[in-house]
């Protein structure tokens, strides 16, 4: 019966639709699913017309008696149907195959046909006269395609291709870059004709296409390159033209530019202004001339022969009549001309020569000597204290003598200081004229004149020569000077203070022992401090101070009378004072400590007297050996030198001998006398050491050099050990040397021929120590109490006998400097002198008595 048996029919459907499905996996989805649907509804079209039909027929088979059912019939039908449905799939399947195995093979053919039109573009872009460079985008690096020939210079690289500076020229390199800046930023088109450094011509084609930019280098052919050359020809001189143009029209001269009819065409503003035109177009609309007819026409006149004119021409500005200087060009289209303002320069130029007259005038009546050479050392000038000072004839000197020449007549005539080497010398001050900056001599002349002689250059080659005389000059700077020292030397040594104020009331001149005497500090005493801060300082250190009398003394307008009094410190210290009126308006004061004859006047008035006996003959001593003794003997000294020197004369044999004597004892003779002047200043109290880093080898080395003829006379050896000493110390240089110079002599009077002396010098715990050691015959105890005593002088088997000071200037210098001397001696086993430095020198301090 219909519907007994539905879920098996619903298989069979399903069955075969699923049996489609997998026939079709392999095809065209789209195309399976259209068919499918065209399927689907022909098998129930089909089932709808064959189901009655099979219910009839089933019926009619019943009743004649068949044994067929209506499951049979449906069945049946639904067969037909599925295999007729199969049938029109196939055969729809089959056809959509046939149409897409033609689409297939026509875009094969599609394929193949863009495969060739690319291969043709590579090769069309890879050509040898072309370069592309393409930016895909603004983060992707620039690709290259194709090249450039080898003689255009192109770069293959990348980067150096891509640099355009280095193979392009920087002009056009310049203007290729902004334009490429300007595609790619705003995507505006260019075309350009660069110039590599090979001179190879380019064309440059810049486009940008969606999100490409494309830059095209084209090795362009021959006509075109000509072309492309004439083209940057003509911007260059198109560039050049626009320069000239524009410096013409700005500067201060008027130019002009006619035509080959001889028609202005164009003028500068300057010219404009000439002509008193409003500008240069309404003066080439006019024609208006700046010149005469006349002029122009002497012009055009001279052109015919020459096309180059160049005179001075006159014409009328502003209502003045002016010379100007005019140069004026014929070409091929026409003329140019320039013309310059001379009335100025001739202005200048008489200014100018009124000047040289004025200063001429000048010159010759100053006292110092001017002549002026030429760049061809010529002498073009010279005033009269030149003549003078020479003592040349004019004739001579109006005849324009070279330098050279007047140099060497100077010399024959002996006027010149003598030179060594003459030719040298000469040719060294005549390097004058080649040098930049002026140079200065100082001349001695025989006569004994003494000439500064300055060389400056002149702009033009030439120099001027200036000599001044400097004799009365150096010679009252020297007096000045010595007087000045000998002052500041007496006034430092002294052991009275000494202050003078001025009529300012400040300070003008001081000594130290004014300062030691008061207690005033370094930081108050100093020169231009007033007087009322001396006394706020001072008033301290007395009850009855008389500052207050010296603030009169010196501010007030009462007489000015000397006085003379004695003040009594808080201390204890008793002081004389005196007040002296100097002529100039000063006003000094001097103060003496008087505190042990006041002391020693109250216990016993003699003994005082006889200590202010000895207390003068000694600054009498000091002041006698100062100037009554010293100066003679450097004198004596310097005559002896200048009698050595052979320019003074010869001399024979025995009178060399003589003189190397007088040298010798005079030489010995002051150093005894610096030795006591030494001794006296330490005994004063006034003797400062100049404390500073002493190199220990260079100290040794220069004590040793003063006494190595002594050894080499003895033939004496000098042994050094710095192992253990320090690089350097702190002390007294020039004393340090000192102390070591009169060890080594001492050891060399007393050490024995061809034998050793040894000089160590060692780092302590507590300082730097220097020990010299001799072979001599040694010092007996007796002898060893007394040999620090002054003038204590014994031969004990010496060479020779000295004045006994060495060794009491060696203890005084160490004793300065806060250290100690010991001797280490015995008969027959030498002496040993050890020295010891502190590591902080005690500075500058009174010397143990």
């Amino acid at each position: 019966m219909p519907g007994e048996y539905p879920l098996p029919a619903g298989r069979a459907v399903s069955g075969g639709h699923e049996d489609s499905q997998k026939a079709l996996r392999g095809g065209q989805w789209q195309t399976v699913r259209r068919l499918g649907r065209r399927v689907a509804f022909f098998v129930l079209g089909t089932t709808a017309l064959w189901t009655p039909f099979d219910v009839a027929h089933a019926q009619q088979a019943s009743v004649a008696g068949l044994p067929v059912g209506t499951a049979e019939v449906i069945q049946l039908a639904m067969f037909v149907g599925v295999m007729g449905a199969a049938l029109i799939t196939a055969i729809a399947l089959i056809r959509e195959k046939g149409r897409l195995s033609s689409q297939n093979s026509e875009l094969r053919g599609r394929v193949a046909d863009l495969n060739a039109s690319l291969q043709r573009s590579d090769a069309l872009l890879n050509l040898r006269d072309q370069r592309i460079v393409v930016w895909a985008s603004e983060n992707k690096k620039p690709e290259l395609i194709g090249s450039l020939p080898v003689e255009t210079g192109a770069p293959d690289e990348r980067a150096a291709f891509l640099a355009f500076g280095r193979w392009v020229m920087p002009r056009s390199a310049a203007a290729l870059e902004n334009a490429v800046a300007t595609l790619r930023d705003k995507g505006t088109a260019f075309e350009l004709v660069v110039e590599s450094h090979a001179g190879a011509v380019l064309e440059v084609q810049g486009r940008k296409s969606g999100a490409h930019v494309i830059v095209r280098f084209i090795s362009i052919s021959e006509a075109q390159r000509l072309q492309a050359r004439l083209k940057l020809e003509n911007q260059r001189i198109g560039a050049e033209y626009e320069t000239l143009v524009g410096l013409m029209d700005a500067v201060d001269m008027p130019f002009w530019m006619r035509d080959a009819d001889g028609r202005l065409k164009w003028v500068n503003k300057a010219f404009a202004r000439a002509v008193e035109a409003t500008d240069s177009s309404a003066v080439v609309r006019d024609g208006k001339e700046f010149l005469g007819t006349q002029s122009r026409e002497a012009i055009v006149q001279q052109q015919i022969s020459r096309p180059a004119f160049q005179q001075n021409l006159s014409t009328v500005i502003d209502g003045d009549r002016r010379m100007f200087s005019v140069t004026d060009v014929v070409g091929r289209g026409g003329s140019a001309g320039l013309a310059v303002d001379m009335s100025a320069a001739d202005a200048i130029r008489e200014e100018f020569t009124q000047v040289v007259r004025s200063h001429s005038d000048t010159l010759d009546q100053v006292a110092t000597a001017v002549a002026t050479f030429d760049a061809s050392q010529k002498l073009r000038f010279y005033n009269q204290a030149f003549q003078k000072l020479w003592d040349l004839d004019a004739g001579y000197l109006t005849s324009a003598p070279d330098n050279a020449l007047l140099l060497d007549r100077l010399r024959s005539e002996r006027k010149l200081p003598e030179q060594p080497e003459w030719r040298r010398w000469k040719e060294n001050l005549l390097g004058a004229y080649r040098a930049v900056d002026p140079q200065e001599h100082l001349w001695h002349l025989p006569d004994g004149r003494t000439i500064r002689v300055v060389a400056n250059p002149q702009p033009k080659g030439g120099v001027t020569w200036v000599f001044e005389n400097l004799t009365e000059k150096i010679d009252l700077e020297s007096r000045y000077t010595i007087a000045v020292r000998v002052q500041g030397e007496t006034l430092d040594n002294l052991a009275e203070g000494v202050v003078v104020f001025g009529p300012d009331g400040r300070i003008r001149l001081f000594n130290p022992a004014f300062g030691q005497l008061w207690g005033v500090s370094n930081d108050i005493l100093r020169p231009s401090t007033h007087i009322s801060a001396i006394r706020a300082e001072c008033d301290m250190h007395a009850d009855n101070s008389p500052w207050g009398d010296f603030v009169a003394a010196v501010t007030g307008f009462d007489e000015r009378s000397d006085r003379r009094g004695q003040t009594e410190l808080l201390n204890g210290t008793v002081l004389q004072h005196a007040v002296v009126h100097l002529p100039n308006g000063q006003v000094m004061l001097t103060f003496v400590d008087v505190t042990d004859s006041v002391n020693m006047e109250r216990a016993l008035k003699d003994k005082n007297e006889a200590l202010q006996r000895a207390d003068q003959i000694k600054n009498e001593f000091v002041q006698h050996v100062s100037y009554e003794l010293r100066s003679p003997l450097t004198n004596i000294i310097g005559f002896t030198e200048l009698l050595s020197l052979p320019g003074t004369g010869p001399l024979s044999q025995r009178q060399r001998e003589y003189v190397e004597h007088i040298g010798s004892s005079s030489g010995v003779l002051l150093t005894i006398v610096n030795d006591i002047l030494d001794l006296a200043t330490v005994d004063a109290g006034i003797m400062q050491l100049d404390i500073s880093e002493v190199r220990v080898d260079r100290a040794i080395e220069a004590a040793a050099e003063l006494v190595a003829d002594r050894l080499q006379e003895h033939s004496i050896q000098l042994s050094v050990d710095l192992a253990a000493a320090p690089k350097s110390f702190s002390g007294d240089e020039t004393r340090v040397r000192q102390i070591l110079y009169n060890l080594l002599s001492n050891a060399v009077n007393y050490a024995p021929s061809a034998s050793t002396i040894s000089l160590a010098c060692r780092q302590r715990p507590d300082g730097v120590e220097f020990s010299v050691h001799d072979d001599g015959p040694g010092m007996p105890p007796e002898v060893l109490d007394t040999v620090f005593q002054r003038f204590e002088s014994r031969v004990n088997g010496g060479r020779r006998r000295g004045a006994g000071l060495g060794l009491s200037i060696v203890k005084s210098f160490v004793e300065l400097h806060g250290g100690t001397v010991r001797i280490d001696s015995g008969t027959d086993r030498g002496t040993t002198v050890v020295c010891l430095f502190p590591d902080t020198p005690a500075g500058v301090r009174v010397a143990a008595e």
